[in-house]
């Protein structure tokens, strides 16, 4: 199934009590991401400062960048104590937010992932607690419901989205801190995984490392996913050590290729230039011909795509750069024409 892709970003059942272990406790801890780190350290110190609570944060950016770790640090760091976790799709009702809010502690840190999947009804229920930490709930429904004013501590609600564009402008605006996490860097992710073998109690080779995080697609959940698959195949294959050899094979039986690319992102890349000549093709087109959803493609496939140039949004749909045929040794036809990728898509 492509949903259950090693290289998906996305947090897959069994992922949380080894990927916990390797996550960063402390802010020191922390790789990456320095200039989000060096606003959120100054915003921290001057909440202690004064003896306050933190402003509400957004954090937006693609899914495995850390928001949940980075969420757990801040709450760590101002309170001692992890962060309290849930999701916009579970809390699909107001009584279900209202136990939430009335159960924090002053200063307490309420984390919402995917938070732009908050019903409306929800959502505008939330308001008021952000700004004045206060609820009106009503207490029975139809002709006897009484709307009770509940006063709430003061608390501070990290809100994480891979979506940043779907989120309304009345709850965006809400947030004090917004920041943005990115795609790290091959010497970033290296580090993470130097880290992570420890914990892990790897014996590995620096050079084994740096071939891993290559491949990683620019995102520490990849990373430690892949390392977990090399340590098996080192385990079964080899005497558990993780050399540059090992590593190529590992990621070979897991057809992972040198850009990070697997048998998914391949076949995205062939439909779109064996099937359609390059394009532009639209993404409803190419889901039929691959057989896949196209929320899969979108979300899963697409986006690494177009960070490593390979392929191009436009008008007419996507559309094949001269970089993706020479990594799939394919011949390239120079197109009569290129269309703009600024222009509206045609889905």
């Amino acid at each position: 199934m492509a949903r259950d892709r090693i290289l998906s970003a996305r947090e897959r059942p069994g992922d949380e009590s080894t990927d916990a272990a390797l996550r960063p406790q402390t802010v020191d801890e922390m790789v990456g991401q320095r200039a989000v780190l060096d606003k959120l350290g100054i915003a921290m110190e001057a909440a202690k400062k004064r003896g306050e609570p933190l402003e509400h944060i957004l954090l937006d950016g693609p899914p495995g960048l850390g928001k949940t770790t980075l969420a757990n640090v801040i709450a760590r760091e101002m309170t001692g104590k992890a962060a309290r976790i849930t999701s916009g799709p579970s809390i699909p009702k107001q009584a279900d937010l209202m136990a939430l809010l009335t159960n924090l502690e002053t200063g307490d840190i309420l984390f919402v992932d995917e938070i732009h999947r908050l019903p409306t009804v929800v959502e505008e229920f939330l308001y008021p607690a952000m700004e004045d930490f206060r609820v009106d709930f009503t207490i029975e429904g139809g002709l006897s419901g009484r709307v009770v004013n509940f006063a709430l501590r003061r608390f501070t609600l990290i809100g994480a989205t891979t979506r940043a564009g779907m989120l309304s402008g009345a709850l965006r605006d809400r947030f004090g801190h917004r920041y943005h996490l990115d795609f790290y860097g091959k010497d970033d992710l290296t580090t993470i995984l130097h880290r992570s073998a420890a914990k892990l109690d790897l014996r590995s080779e620096q050079e084994a490392l740096e071939e891993i995080s290559a491949r990683s697609r620019g995102t520490p959940r990849v990373a430690n996913r892949l390392l977990k698959r090399v340590r098996d195949y080192a385990q079964v294959r080899g005497d558990g050590v993780l050399t540059f050899a090992v590593v190529r094979e590992a990621l070979e039986v897991q057809q992972v290729d040198a850009l990070g690319l697997d048998e998914l992102d391949r076949a995205f890349l062939t439909a779109l230039i064996k099937v359609y000549g390059g394009g532009p093709a639209g993404i409803e087109a190419l889901a039929a011909t691959m057989g896949q959803e196209r929320d899969t493609l979108e979300d899963m496939v697409e986006p690494y795509l177009l960070q490593i140039g390979f392929v191009i949004r436009t008008r007419q749909g996507r559309q094949a750069t001269r970089d993706a045929y020479a990594h799939m040794n394919l011949p390239f036809d120079e197109p009569s024409t290129v269309a703009s990728p600024d222009e509206p898509m045609l889905f």
